[in-house]
């Protein structure tokens, strides 16, 4: 369908693509992935026919179609969301405009026989294409996407930038390309439009290629992986989570193919240094020196720069972390909270979910006391520091100031060497920290961000989509720092992955109100759909659980989910089940590194060396799987105990 011939890009004499050739045919599901930088939106343009390649050709099948939806849409013209969406239709539209023509002709006593056979022709036409049911359907695709039906006839430029590119998806979903190319779709889509868009995608005719950092979306939607390293594209078969480990063991190969090469060669060497000046062995040691010439030299492409970090552990805080009573707000006459209560209690990973607009990040400021509310109290623990990601970084960043800069206003006293340190973590070296935040990219900001906190030790962290922007290395060294983070955590997330991993606890939010879930989003999904919980798989992530003894909530508390003894005796039960099946894994697993530890003890085993790599890697992993499982049953122990005394 589409093909890229040795296509090469590049920008101010870096080279982004480097001879690069790919063909995508009808009906693939492509996920294109790699780190920051590497040159996706870049390879997305060119596929899209935006930008064209500096070397190279990009052929096309006569007809292919090609939608390309961008990270971010530029300001709306004037025109309703609705027009957005049908504004693909240009033709349609002409055809509608000759109907109206023709019908007032039609209407005249002298309208000729040619006149009507006109009409009915282009009538044909116009059904043809769609004419009579667009506007139906487009209002179902922005109904999907989040649109309000009232909002459909709103003028677009009274939305912002997220829902205005809902709006350029919506237009894009009604044109059916034969190819879809998506960057970052799902960075402005909350839980419910990413699961209609999900839905969609899944029945959808033509190919799809998307860039994204959602490895659930992903998991979900694509049956391959193009991974953008060092110029150029990659393929693996299957979805994320099979590409993960297809890598790990193509890079183990071509690790052990070098080094077997390697010593080849330095055999050859060594008998050319041997014997380069006895005159019986000239002719084989010019044979050895052609044959060094033509071996190509196998490369083991250098592993990308990974940011790499710890939140530093606070101090033991109080039972109680934070709490919102009787919390008024509203925006005009928009009232957002009337008379809502909040607690968050010491060891909580609590994940804030609903549909935009719900309020989730005007609770969440609240809670950091970013934002004030109109009425009530907010109060926080003995011990307890507060530290606050803004979801649209610049809300918490001074553009003119350096990245230096931004560390020494979060902590004037440190020393300049610590700061320093701190920002090479995150990839910021040399004359980077100098840097503006005006001219930083959004995933540079995002990690300036993530450097603020960890400038000073905090026992709890508000965090409004902290991985927006941040490539899926990246999201997973975030993962691992708040994993082994001791204190509480509320965060506001889309990425379905990352709250499974994190969450203990889920707060639904709507429309004022505070529905509060034991467990992490899955289970929220299972209890709010109703399928009984199916206990999971050793092959499932592990999932985070409060590392400190849960405190006893008091009676009566909104935003608890144990306010009655029926709460109680849910939460008990559904720790109960956990346990069972936390101990049934950990059996499955013991019973597997028994039959792990036998295939080790096998002499015949080593005779593969690359088998044997693996299942010693086997072992490790289900070494760390067993000791997760083991922690969490201890954690869920505590809290059970400490249910079961309350109840």
């Amino acid at each position: 369908m589409i093909a890229l011939d040795t296509v090469s890009k590049g920008y101010g004499g870096q080279g982004l693509l480097r001879e690069v050739s790919w063909r995508i045919g009808r009906g693939e599901r492509i996920g294109l992935c790699g780190p920051n930088g590497t040159g996706k939106t870049t390879l997305c343009r060119i596929l899209a026919g935006v930008e064209e390649p500096d070397a190279g050709r990009v052929h096309r099948d006569s007809g292919v179609s090609v939608g390309y939806l961008p990270q971010e849409v530029g300001a709306s013209e004037a025109g309703t969301v609705l027009a957005e969406a049908l504004s693909g239709f240009d033709e349609v539209w002409r055809l509608e405009a000759e109907l109206e023509r023709l019908a007032s002709l039609m209407a005249d006593p002298a309208a000729t026989e040619a006149t009507t056979e006109r009409y009915g022709e282009i009538q044909h036409r116009f059904e043809a294409l769609g004419g009579y049911r667009l506007e139906a359907e487009a209002k179902i695709i922005l109904g999907g996407l989040g649109f309000a039906a009232a909002d459909t006839h709103r003028p677009l430029a009274e939305f912002s930038g997220g829902w205005r590119m809902r709006a350029a998806l919506a237009r894009l979903l009604l044109l059916r390309p034969d190819l879809l190319l998506l960057d970052e779709p799902t960075n402005h889509l909350d839980l419910e439009s990413l699961g209609w868009l999900e839905s969609f995608l899944s029945s959808y005719a033509g190919s799809v290629v998307v860039v994204s950092h959602d490895r659930y979306f992903l998991n979900r939607m694509v049956t391959s992986i193009a991974e953008m390293a060092e110029g150029s594209v990659t393929l693996y078969h299957g979805d994320y989570d099979h590409y993960l480990v297809e890598r790990e063991a193509r890079h183990a190969l071509q690790e052990a193919r070098q080094r077997n090469q390697a010593k080849r060669v330095a055999e050859i060497e060594r008998f050319i240094d041997r014997f380069r000046y006895q005159a019986t062995k000239a002719r084989q040691v010019q044979s050895r020196v052609k044959m060094l010439e033509k071996i190509e030299r196998i490369e083991v492409g250098e592993a990308t720069r990974r940011i790499h970090f710890a939140f530093p552990q606070p101090p033991r805080s109080g039972r109680l972390v934070a709490r919102l009573h009787d919390v008024h707000k509203a925006y005009g006459t928009n009232i957002v909270y009337a008379g809502v209560d909040f607690t968050v209690e010491r060891g909580q990973r609590v994940a804030l979910v609903g549909v935009n607009g719900a309020g989730k990040s005007t609770l969440l400021k609240m809670l950091a006391g970013v934002l004030p509310p109109d009425r009530g109290e907010r109060a926080v623990g003995a011990h307890v520091q507060v530290h606050y990601y803004a979801q649209h970084q610049l809300d918490g960043l001074r553009p003119s100031r350096t990245v230096l800069e931004e560390l020494e206003e979060a902590d004037p006293q440190s020393a300049l060497g610590r700061l320093r340190s701190i920002l090479g973590s995150f990839l910021f070296s040399g004359d980077q920290v100098d840097k503006r935040i005006s001219v930083l990219s959004g995933g540079e900001k995002a990690r300036v961000a993530l450097a603020k906190m960890l400038v000073r030790p905090a026992a709890l962290l508000c965090m409004d989509e902290p991985t927006n922007h941040l490539d899926l290395a990246s999201k997973e060294v975030l993962e691992e720092a708040l994993v082994a983070f001791n204190g509480t955590i509320v965060f506001i997330s889309h990425d379905r992955y990352f709250i499974n991993r994190i969450a203990t606890h889920v707060v639904e939010v709507d429309r004022g109100h505070l529905a509060t879930h034991l467990g992490n989003y899955d289970e929220y999904l299972e209890r709010k759909s109703g399928v009984a919980h199916a206990p999971p798989t050793a092959a499932d992530p592990p999932r985070a659980v409060a590392r400190t003894e849960p405190a006893r909530p008091s009676p009566g508390r909104a935003g608890s989910g144990r306010g009655s003894r029926k709460g109680l005796e849910r939460e008990i039960k559904t720790i109960k089940e956990r346990l069972e099946a936390i101990e049934t894994q950990i059996a499955a697993m013991e019973r597997r590194l028994e039959e792990i530890g036998l295939a080790l003890a096998d002499p015949d085993l080593y005779r593969d060396g690359a088998r044997a790599r693996e299942i010693a890697q086997s072992r490790k992993d289900a070494e760390q799987q067993v000791a997760w499982l083991m922690k969490e049953w201890e954690e869920l122990s505590l809290r059970l105990s400490a249910a079961s005394e309350e109840a």
